[in-house]
């Protein structure tokens, strides 16, 4: 049998590893598992998030406290100012009410905004846990797909390990040569080889010309000139 030959069963063989690899990575419980896994990293990055702003709230209403004791140490001291000493004329009154209206909007704002900042917490919270809630429900089913799974892909990973046993044995007495061809061409073409019948390329059901023809019927090494492929003679 010649190289040619050897390589078209070779190729029988690695037909059937693409077959079975495709078969693993097109399992309904595959794609199920990737789907589930997708969904628990979303989960994972809106948990991750919604951490991240709740500890950017907390710092801020710990800033909001330190400001609110500020506002009222300054409005204290104002009061016993005026308790110590009262106003020397109507502009110095003013200035001093002034200043009290202005620290006690001050106030007013610092707890509006620490109320909307509560609000938000509570909605924070209950995303929180409703996340949680749909994370674990997709980790149960997770887990029970991949108990099927497994199973399944022990069955199909014996079938593709014997099925590359086979391909390597075939391998064997080929030579490097036509097996880096034939690797060469698969990057492109899949699969590499394809039968001459009368003047057609089986691969791209093109006809060829007569002096590949001919060169093929003589067991020469051609590649089919409109898809690649290493052509082989069949009668």
């Amino acid at each position: 049998m010649n190289q040619l030959n050897l390589l078209w069963d070779y190729q029988k063989a690695d037909i059937e590893v693409e077959n079975i690899s495709k078969e693993i990575k097109r399992s309904p419980n595959r794609q199920q598992l990737v789907k589930y896994r997708d969904s628990l990293l979303s989960h994972q990055k809106t948990l991750d998030r919604i951490e991240e702003e709740v500890l950017t709230m907390q710092d801020r209403l710990a800033a909001l406290s330190d400001a609110i004791q500020r506002t009222e140490n300054q409005i204290q001291g104002i009061q016993e100012k005026l308790q110590t000493k009262e106003p020397e004329n109507t502009e110095e009154t003013e200035r001093f009410i002034s200043d009290v209206k202005r620290l006690i909007g001050n106030l007013n704002d610092y707890e509006a905004e620490i109320k909307r900042i509560r609000a938000d917490s509570a909605e924070r919270e209950k995303l929180q846990r409703d996340v949680k809630l749909r994370a674990a429900r997709t980790k149960k089913e997770f887990d029970r797909v991949k108990v099927e799974y497994d199973a399944e892909f022990k069955e199909m990973n014996e079938r593709l390990s014997a099925a590359k046993a086979v391909a390597e044995e075939r391998a064997k007495p080929i030579s490097q040569a036509y097996l880096d061809k034939y690797q060469t061409i698969k990057r492109h073409s899949f699969p590499p080889l394809a039968r001459m019948i009368g003047s057609q390329c089986t691969g791209c059901n093109m006809s060829l010309p007569s002096g590949v023809v001919k060169d093929v019927q003589s067991g020469k090494e051609v590649e089919c000139e409109t898809c690649g492929r290493l052509l082989v003679y069949s009668e």
